[in-house]
């Protein structure tokens, strides 16, 4: 089983990704050479969501949105309550009593409404995020699989097993991978992978839209 080391996958990125401004083609780079036996590498695809800068960024805007939201929705609701705290000065059946409490009941429906619609709004656009990342990375995979012929990639779990956390002790217990070498382990390339073709993206020009 043929390991592949730091200089090496810098070669295998930095050639797949200038290829073409966002779409690579493995076909365009060296392949390793072929050999018998199999090759497997590992990656761990929950470490590149959770720490790859890129990522996070477009997650925390949606997290931010979020407690921007929030925080308006609490003001609305501390209207409404004081709107509720004035009813008993009306008495029950007069016209003003009605038309206050028919403006609370209007205002709660419409509160909840436009809740459960932003939420709604915010839950597909990180649910975006996710599956376009994902597709970004096992498209990267592709790329570096086929570049060192590789025909296996393993997904895998790199945190630690904390005894004071006995979700990770679970976790931990239940891998599929107990061990790997450390060679094996394209994560790593995988990222810088990503951080290549969102810079790609960014700079590629918006359809309709001309840069001076």
């Amino acid at each position: 089983m043929r390991s592949f080391g730091k200089p090496a996958i810098m070669l295998a990125i930095i050639t797949v990704t200038t290829l073409l401004p966002v779409s690579v083609s493995a076909q365009n780079a060296q392949p390793a050479t072929a050999s018998t036996g199999h090759r497997v590498a590992v990656v761990d695809v929950a470490y590149i969501f959770k720490t790859h800068p890129g990522i996070r960024s477009e997650v925390s805007k949606v997290e931010n949105d979020l407690k921007a939201f929030d925080a308006t929705m609490k003001a609305r609701q501390a209207e409404l309550k004081k709107l509720a705290e004035q009813l008993p000065q009306y008495k029950i059946g007069t016209p003003e009593y009605g038309a206050l409490e028919k403006q609370i009941a209007e205002g709660d429906s419409q509160l909840r409404l436009q809740m459960a619609s932003k939420r709604r709004e915010l839950a597909d656009a990180e649910a975006r995020i996710y599956y376009q990342n994902y597709e970004r990375i096992t498209s990267g995979v592709k790329v570096m699989a086929d570049f060192y012929k590789i025909n296996l990639v393993l997904r895998y779990n790199s945190d630690k097993m904390d005894l004071e956390k006995p979700d990770t002790v679970i976790r931990g217990v239940m891998r599929n991978i107990v061990h790997h070498d450390e060679e094996l382990d394209m994560t790593k390339a995988i990222m810088q992978y990503l951080t290549k073709q969102m810079e790609q993206q960014a700079a590629a020009p918006t359809p309709g839209v001309q840069r001076n």
